[in-house]
């Protein structure tokens, strides 16, 4: 039977006190519970943001416009020349063809010293045995020489060639194979023999400028002449042939510079292609007679 005047669903007086009690707790534990929710929800923002920092930095994560934006291209690395030199500016570009001073092309016998001068030259070198006796020898006269070097000579003995430049004498391109002949072959092949050797001499030298050319034997023809003088190299003869190659002894070397010296001021020893003791005192008494006689120790005339 149902108790009139109760309201229906309501709880017993028990439960009342009881519901009464339980509504007290909670706004209690609200208050106390607060900084635990602050705390609950600064922990989910912290996995929130580290989730997608994580998205954004990791391999094949999703980049944004801006990051995009910020990656900087590497620059271009230098353009290098065939000796490997880095030139700044210069990518996809060749390097510059080196240039060189214009002089004439016909061929020079006269020295550079006005007056009673000569010029000493020394052919089909360097040697790293004679070379440096005859540069001993010139160096005690307080002489220069020219020295005509075949290319892969300089080569094989950039040390020899570095120190005939230290000495303050020059340097000459005198071909790659001394081939005597060379006046019956075609115009290519003269140019290769100099252009070759031209080129292997600078670079034993360490960049020195090659100031003459002269044809093996004599064998010029105008177009090597005009070679190599567009390359700056004045095409060099000679008025007295020693002959000391033929090792006739030091007194018939001497003896030919003393009968010859009248034909002009140039005057050809070799320091190359074999023994050259001869040479080296032939020279000795050679310098000290010319200097008795008055001359003066010159290069022959570039331009």
């Amino acid at each position: 039977m149902t108790v009139r005047g109760r309201i229906a669903g309501r709880p017993k007086s028990g439960h009342s006190a009881g519901i009464g009690q339980s509504g007290s707790r909670t706004a209690g534990e609200r208050l106390r519970a607060a900084p635990q929710a602050v705390a609950i929800t600064a922990a989910v923002l912290v996995v929130a943001l580290t989730a997608v920092i994580t998205a954004l930095v990791s391999p094949g994560g999703t980049r944004t416009a801006a990051h995009t934006t910020a990656v900087r291209t590497a620059p271009k690395a230098p353009a290098r020349t065939p000796g490997g030199t880095a030139h700044p500016g210069t990518a996809g570009h060749a390097p510059a063809a080196p240039t060189y001073p214009l002089v004439p092309d016909s061929i020079q016998h006269a020295a550079e010293t006005p007056g009673r001068a000569v010029n000493i030259t020394i052919d089909d070198g360097p040697d790293p045995v004679w070379t440096p006796r005859v540069l001993a020898v010139l160096a005690k006269h307080h002489a220069h020489a020219t020295f005509c070097m075949i290319g892969p000579q300089a080569r094989a003995n950039p040390a020899v060639v570095r120190q005939v430049v230290a000495a303050g004498d020059r340097l000459c391109d005198h071909t790659v194979h001394h081939d005597e002949a060379m006046d019956k072959k075609p115009v290519a092949y003269q140019q290769a023999e100099i252009m070759d050797a031209l080129t292997m001499i600078e670079q034993a030298s360490g960049g020195a400028r090659v100031s003459y050319y002269r044809a093996p034997g004599g064998a010029f023809t105008p177009a090597s002449r005009a070679f190599a003088a567009h390359h700056g190299m004045r095409p060099l003869g000679w008025n007295v042939d020693t002959k000391d190659y033929e090792r006739r002894g030091v007194g018939t070397i001497v003896r030919t510079v003393k009968d010859e010296i009248g034909n002009g001021p140039t005057i050809l020893f070799h320091d190359g292609g074999g023994n050259r003791s001869q040479t080296v005192a032939a020279l000795d008494r050679t310098l000290t007679w010319l200097h008795t006689q008055g001359y003066a120790f010159s290069f022959p005339k570039v331009n």
